[in-house]
């Protein structure tokens, strides 16, 4: 875990530096694929899962150190050949984990976050999932395992082979030439994010394309169909948290009212989207049907709603560089059970500031977990987490932060409904 967070202290800045590189350069070419509510969203979503994989939340069904010492054929050096071997099988890999996401119900809900915004952009990259709580991708590494390659090699290429897919995210860059036929460009990640009849389940590599080419899931992008963006049930809501369990959550309502037992246990395994008949029938859900003419989601916020919710990201993205900087010390000192906790005041954190985008009426409740969380935190310890180490006034800062904080809460869910209502009005 503390190898993970040492990855991040840096990658947060690097791909938060590659945003901000974007969103300029839109407004200067006059091609702004960013809005503000979707961008921290975005990002926010991308909070939530590094503090989840960083904390270690999930359960291994089996590891790959257990397959190699049970599965391993031979015995490979530590050479260039192998790093290549193994980055080969991660990649292979994560295509099949990847397409199992696509084609199976409830594997979609692990991946549903990451096509769940309507803009395409570097942000949206972020849109990473926390509901992937059973870590079976060690399964797919079984290749790697027969080959013998070494676990460390494994540990150090993956995350650099899930950094490599972050570039792609883009409509700035067009066709790569002769790259397209090698790996995965702009381009034909663009169709894979589209939700066009001709796109949709398309283009699942992650580096090379080569698997797409081999496996019958490449889609060229079509000058005459512009792809458009999104999931066929829209998420409606800039709440990553809600997101992530939005899938699952209708299966589980499906799954209760479905009167056949036997639909109750295939549900989880059938195709994606799929639906047992008398629930499709008595409780249907609306799926777009004419990609053309779909409206995105976009609730009316304020300049100065907008311009708060981007100084919580800001803060939040301060919080968790302050925790991974001090990751070894903070487990240290204050054991792995506060750590979930700072975990937690970060993910109800999100869920407020996000909540509040959406208008959502009840998110001074859990600002008001946030606060009693924070304060628990300094009262208890009289510091956050070695803040005070650094400065002496770390305490008072926090306590600040999360007194304003709730104040400013309660202030945006009323006067958003004011300025919402004065808007209609003038028009």
């Amino acid at each position: 875990m503390e190898a993970y967070a040492n990855a991040l202290l840096y990658a947060i800045p690097f791909f938060s530096i590659l945003v901000i590189v974007e969103i300029a350069y839109g407004y200067f070419v006059k091609h702004q694929t960013h809005t503000v509510n979707d961008t921290i969203s975005s990002i926010s979503s991308g909070l939530t899962s590094i503090v989840k994989d960083s904390l270690g939340l999930a359960v291994i069904l089996i590891s790959y150190p257990f397959l190699l010492e049970h599965l391993a054929l031979f015995s490979i050096a530590e050479t260039w050949y192998t790093y290549l071997l193994a980055f080969l099988a991660i990649d292979f890999a994560s295509y099949w984990n990847h397409r199992l996401s696509h084609k199976i119900n409830f594997f979609w809900n692990q991946h549903v976050i990451h096509h769940s915004s309507e803009e395409f952009n570097l942000a949206c990259a972020l849109r990473q999932s926390i509901s992937n709580i059973l870590g079976y991708f060690p399964l797919l590494l079984i290749p790697a395992a027969l080959l013998g390659i070494p676990y460390k090699i494994i540990a150090i290429l993956t995350p650099i082979h899930l950094f490599a897919q972050f570039w792609y995210h883009t409509k700035h860059i067009g066709k790569l030439g002769v790259l397209e036929y090698i790996i995965v460009t702009p381009s034909q990640h663009r169709v894979h994010h589209a939700i066009n009849p001709e796109y949709i389940d398309k283009n699942l590599a992650a580096v090379f394309c080569v698997w797409d080419r081999m496996f019958g899931t490449f889609q060229e992008e079509l000058d005459e169909v512009p792809p458009v963006y999104g999931v066929l049930k829209p998420a409606a809501t800039w709440n990553p948290i809600l997101i992530n369990f939005q899938h699952v959550w209708r299966l589980i309502q499906d799954a209760w009212h479905t009167k056949s037992y036997y639909d109750k246990l295939r549900i989880w395994f059938m195709p994606t989207g799929w639906r047992p008949k008398d629930v499709r029938d008595t409780y249907p859900v609306k799926i777009i049907e004419n990609v053309y003419a779909v409206e995105k989601y976009n609730t009316k916020t304020s300049t100065s709603l907008q311009i708060w919710s981007a100084f919580q990201l800001i803060f939040t993205i301060v919080l968790m560089l302050f925790l991974f900087y001090n990751f070894g010390t903070i487990l240290k000192s204050y054991g792995y059970g506060m750590m979930v906790l700072y975990g937690m005041i970060v993910f109800v954190g999100i869920y407020s500031y996000t909540s509040l985008l959406d208008h959502y009426k009840y998110t001074i409740i859990f600002e008001s977990i946030k606060l009693v969380l924070g304060l628990f935190v300094l009262v208890s310890t009289s510091d956050w987490y070695g803040l005070n180490t650094y400065f002496s006034f770390g305490s008072v800062l926090m306590a600040t932060y999360f007194i304003t904080s709730f104040l400013a809460t309660i202030y945006f869910s009323f006067a958003e409904k004011m300025w919402v209502s004065s808007r209609k009005l003038a028009t």
